[in-house]
């Protein structure tokens, strides 16, 4: 199962750890979005910057 990880908000202003996290997904602007496998490493990513992206399953 593929999920789609779109970044809806700034991580300026938060943790370093917490940019690094949405820089490691592959986010880097604004409404960049990225389609992932689900894996338990990536939707533990997710988890920790959920307050700065939108997730969707995709098929």
């Amino acid at each position: 199962m593929k999920v789609k990880i779109e970044l809806v908000k700034s991580p300026i202003g938060y943790k370093y750890d917490q940019r690094q996290t949405a820089k490691a997904l592959g986010l880097r602007k604004m409404h960049d979005a990225v389609v992932v496998e689900q894996t338990p490493q990536i939707l533990g990513m997710v988890r920790k910057i959920s307050h700065l992206v939108r997730v969707e399953q995709v098929q």
